[in-house]
């Protein structure tokens, strides 16, 4: 039987969450095809994941993520922000595997801090030319800086135990929280573990009454507010 606690969701809701697009995170998580040249012809590769999921492609009919994935996720989405080439992406995290001895290094705490060393040894590890990146790596390599990729307020919401990452409070007020023990990791309210999208789905039920859901729910009112402007941010960035 599968442990419990690991989190569970779509590439669609993944990609809300972290602000990535689904194809991205599909072809992170899951690998993809490629056309190189080669001696003047074209030849077909294929990249593979980044990790293994937490869950197998195939096991619950559809590509899902774990809780694990989707933190890790947010690190990688940050590095192809800021412009670093896959390849890079995918030496740093091998390094980070190899001196952390776990498969989710990126949210470590230990990462912000040493991180900047597994990047810069990433960087100057030697690269397959053939590999999507590896051409404009030499003219860029130089002017990517660690602390402008990895900042503190990447790590500011994550709560650590001793098992390691716990909980993800996403905004600032730590009103909403996901935590892979609560519904299935989903959003939720932190004092009561309502789940966001209900509270959302109610408020718009009620007519935008944020004092008739509090008493649907017995939760305050303020609570409410908080997990609304949750949902519609989800859905901006959507």
């Amino acid at each position: 039987m599968r442990e419990l606690g690991l989190g569970l969701y779509t590439i669609g809701e993944a990609a809300q969450l972290i602000g990535a697009e689904r194809r991205s995170i599909r072809r992170w998580l899951f690998g993809y095809d490629y056309t190189a040249r080669r001696h003047g012809e074209a030849v077909h590769k294929h990249s593979g994941p980044l990790w293994h999921t937490q869950y197998e492609p195939d096991e619950l009919g559809e590509p899902v993520l774990g809780f694990m994935d989707l933190l890790e996720l947010r690190v990688v989405h940050r590095f192809v922000a800021c412009g670093v080439p896959l390849i890079v992406v995918r030496r740093c995290l091998q390094t980070a595997r190899d001196l952390f001895g776990t498969d989710y290094p990126l949210t470590r705490q230990r990462f912000a801090t040493d991180g900047a060393t597994i990047f810069h040894q990433a960087l100057s590890e030697g690269l397959d030319g053939d590999e999507p990146g590896a051409a404009m790596l030499n003219l860029r390599s130089r002017q990517y800086a660690f602390r402008e990729i990895i900042k503190a307020s990447l790590y500011e919401g994550i709560e650590y135990g001793p098992r390691g990452v716990q909980r993800w409070f996403p905004a600032r007020n730590k009103v909403v929280v996901l935590d892979p023990e609560v519904e299935f990791g989903h959003p939720t309210l932190v004092d009561s573990g309502v789940p966001t999208a209900s509270l959302y789905a109610s408020f718009l039920a009620e007519g935008r009454s944020a004092a008739s859901v509090a008493r649907l729910f017995e939760v305050p009112a303020r609570a409410v507010l908080a997990a609304v402007r949750f949902e519609e941010q989800l859905r901006h960035a959507a």
